[in-house]
């Protein structure tokens, strides 16, 4: 029964992750598309709240969820699939803490921006820009994480 718990905790986890990142990146897209100062700000307060309170309450849930299902499942924490997919969740993260300030530091253009009635500046477009960027390799190592977690393929490191 406590397997099947962590379980189901581990992929309410894994698809909050998934589910807050998509619906993040397409949210701030479509503000960002709009060109407007007010409607960005708006956006970004929900985005950066968003990430705080899903992503990052999955982001500490993941590994002790994960570690907790191999403890219990019996599996070693060198088997190959499992060190691809710590491997790519620290490559996830070593894209998501940027965005998390990218975001911040928008969402603040953004405001200045609205209430002075202007466009957002060139500091903001430059951020969305990189913002943007790192999006694609942390939404492509959470998709190859789901995979290894479903797939859990056989994968031989080379020895040392």
């Amino acid at each position: 029964m406590m397997y099947l718990v962590v379980k189901y905790l581990h992929v309410i986890g894994a698809a909050v992750l998934l589910g807050t990142g998509a619906g993040i990146a397409f949210f701030m897209l479509m503000a960002h598309r709009t060109g407007n100062a007010a409607t960005i700000a708006a956006v970004a307060r929900i985005v950066v709240l968003a990430d705080f309170l899903f992503t990052a309450t999955a982001v500490v849930v993941q590994p002790l969820t994960g570690l907790g299902l191999a403890w219990l499942a019996g599996y070693s924490l060198s088997e190959g699939w499992i060190i691809l997919s710590i491997l790519l969740y620290i490559a996830t993260g070593v894209f998501w803490l940027p965005v998390v300030w990218m975001q911040i530091e928008m969402r603040n253009l953004a405001t200045e921006a609205a209430l002075s009635n202007q466009a957002p500046p060139e500091r903001y477009n430059q951020l969305f820009r990189r913002w943007f960027v790192f999006g694609f390799p942390a939404f492509g190592a959470v998709l190859a994480i789901f995979w290894l977690m479903i797939a859990r393929p056989a994968i031989e490191w080379p020895a040392l």
